[in-house]
């Protein structure tokens, strides 16, 4: 039986810029309820091939300064504002929310699927918090890929951040955008 409640919350999903969100996040008890519905995602294996790290209050600022630094160190060529971006990249919202994906060594499932489970994570956090009445972004940029970010968030050798989701209060109603239509997507397939 459809549930149209489910589809008008996927189909009113809408990412808020970072810099559009601010104070209040989510309190520690709202979190984890929103992480309680963001882990029912398809797991091949039980794996759990994920975690959490939270970023919050002054660590945001902190961040922002040893990236305004690394970006400085990985692209020395980059203007002021590139070094103020990276600085502030994470001081709008209250509450990051860092999933990282662990993808050590499995004979039987292979490292992408465990991959897309931490991906479905991070789509299924947004919904959650957008229906706490939240705004929130998945965000990555080259801090989700860079060595010695890893290193400063304590990620193991097997572990990669999945993604950022930088959650708060919305300072604007994000505008609908325009999406693929599907029946451009769409083909079946026929064997020759």
């Amino acid at each position: 039986m459809p549930q149209p409640d489910l589809l008008t919350a996927l189909d009113s999903r809408r990412s808020i810029p970072a810099k559009q969100l601010s104070a209040p996040g989510p309190d520690e008890s709202t979190l984890n309820r929103m992480l309680t519905s963001a882990v029912r995602v398809p797991d091949h294996g039980k794996r759990v091939a994920f975690r959490f790290l939270t970023i919050q209050g002054d660590a945001r600022h902190t961040l922002g300064e040893r990236l305004a630094a690394r970006g400085m160190e990985k692209f020395p060529d980059a203007g002021a504002a590139a070094v103020e971006k990276d600085r502030g990249r994470f001081s709008y919202a209250p509450l990051i929310v860092t999933v990282i994906a662990q993808l050590g060594p499995d004979e039987k499932i292979p490292e992408f699927e465990r991959t897309l489970t931490a991906g479905c994570v991070c789509f299924a956090l947004l919904q959650a918090a957008q229906a706490f009445g939240f705004g929130a972004v998945w965000l990555t940029g080259w801090p989700a890929y860079d060595e010695q970010v890893a290193r400063w968030l304590g990620l193991q050798a097997d572990e990669h951040v999945a993604g950022f989701i930088h959650i708060g209060t919305a300072k604007i109603d994000a505008p609908e955008r325009e999406r693929p239509d599907v029946a451009t997507l769409l083909s079946e397939w026929s064997p020759v």
